[in-house]
């Protein structure tokens, strides 16, 4: 069986959509001839923690770990709770603090290209040894946090590996980039770096065909297109009695609906049925931007704030939601990013409302594979409509999602074009 060598920071315990994508890689990859050694830091800072995961670790897999040093205990002194926030991913956009601006300044120019640069040196030392003792003839860097890949830089200096590049979202081109206060030289150092690593890896893998559109502008190298996905057999439970619009997940200040917002507002002021059966989760750290926003359109009382949810609870959520809703940052930038939620979205089988920019390419997918519908931001009429019809099937209780061709998702289908590429 041929060897390859993954080199990941997100790794159960860790939770989130980040851990997903090479847990089940890992979990289907010796299915077609390849053995993954895991190479994951020792004392990681996650901010969020599914200890279950840890459960879904294949027991034969051989996993690799050494210390890292990370900064945001340093920072936490400035401010611990705004540390967590900004290390989390969320932003706030409007009015951000001293203490915020300060460490968004920190992160973005002094910890280039993120705050996990100093674990680079001490891995490719470290994994030299490993290289050689296990006979890897194939490296793989997952990022972000894109420091990764200045390892697998490294190590393909020194070794005649292949060095296969994954990039599960975007790099210069992020959204969150540009809020992160960065200078000229900032900008220049990191869209050096991205280059570098494009060019240089032998092949690069991506999770969407606008990323690969995005990239094959900078470098030659082969590109593939291997999404997220989904990997669970779900059991069948029974629909919330409640008119349920779920969102999963982080809900960033940028991707705050305020269109959606409106729509609700104005038909529970015309629908007193709709008013009494309405209820918006938010499964996940919200922004306070967005709970602000949802206060003034007078939708405060009909939210339930969920937290973070282990998988299994997610996956119980979806399938309970009347609607499952899916957003995004309302800017040409994000038209690439599908999120990892959408995968098991579709597995829900529950209708999905798509939130985002235009010829957003995820929303695109919820309206092919016939799953929900895509609307824009600022559509208040047409997100107002929607909303009329579906609870009007869910008063006739005849809500329902008759999706197709979903079944590429599947994780170990996926896994399968991945190992063909490698």
């Amino acid at each position: 069986m041929r060897k390859i060598l993954v080199i990941a920071y997100y790794w159960p315990p860790a939770g989130g959509p980040g851990v997903q994508r090479w847990l089940k890689f890992v979990k289907y990859l010796p299915d077609f001839g390849i053995e993954p050694i895991v190479y994951v830091p020792e004392n990681p800072s996650y901010p969020l923690m599914d200890e279950k995961l840890i459960d879904e670790v294949p027991s034969s897999i051989k996993i690799l770990k050494q210390p890292i040093k990370e900064p945001y205990g340093w920072a936490s002194l400035l401010s611990k709770k705004k540390t967590k926030t900004i290390s989390s991913g969320i932003i706030k956009e409007k009015d951000p603090s001293i203490i915020e601006k300060v460490l968004l300044w920190i992160r973005g120019n002094l910890f280039i290209p993120d705050a996990r640069k100093f674990w680079v040196k001490p891995s490719i030392s470290f994994l030299a040894k490993v290289i050689a003792d296990e006979g890897i003839e194939t490296i793989v860097t997952t990022g972000p946090p894109h420091s990764l890949h200045l390892i697998g830089l490294g190590l393909k200096k020194k070794y005649n590996i292949q060095w296969i590049v994954d990039f599960r979202d975007p790099w210069t081109s992020i959204g969150y980039h540009k809020n992160l206060r960065l200078t000229e030289s900032s900008k220049a150092k990191h869209k050096a770096l991205e280059k570098g690593v494009l060019v240089k890896a032998d092949k690069i893998v991506v999770t969407s065909h606008t990323t690969k559109t995005e990239f094959e502008a900078i470098t030659p190298k082969p590109i593939k297109v291997v999404t997220n996905g989904f990997d669970d057999e779900l059991q069948p439970v029974a629909l919330d009695s409640k008119f349920t619009i779920s969102h999963i997940g982080s809900l960033l200040t940028g991707r705050n609906p305020l269109g959606l917002w409106e729509a609700l507002q104005q038909l529970i002021s015309e629908s007193e049925d709709l008013k009494q059966a309405l209820k918006i989760q938010l499964a996940g750290v919200v922004g306070e931007e967005v709970l602000q926003s949802i206060k003034e359109f007078g939708l405060s009382d009909y939210v339930e704030q969920l937290g973070y949810l282990s998988h299994d609870k997610v996956l119980e959520t979806q399938q309970k939601s009347q609607i499952l809703l899916l957003l995004e940052i309302d800017s040409k930038e994000t038209q690439g990013i599908i999120p990892g939620k959408l995968f098991e979205y579709l597995n829900a089988r529950r209708p999905i409302l798509a939130i985002g920019p235009e010829g957003w390419e995820a929303g695109e997918m919820v309206e092919r594979h016939h799953a929900g519908n895509m609307c824009l931001h600022t559509d208040v009429a047409t997100l107002k409509n929607v909303l009329l019809n579906a609870f009007q099937e869910y008063q006739n209780g005849t809500l329902s999602c008759d999706s197709e061709g979903v079944e590429q998702y599947h994780r170990k289908a996926l896994t399968e074009s991945l190992a063909k590429f490698i």
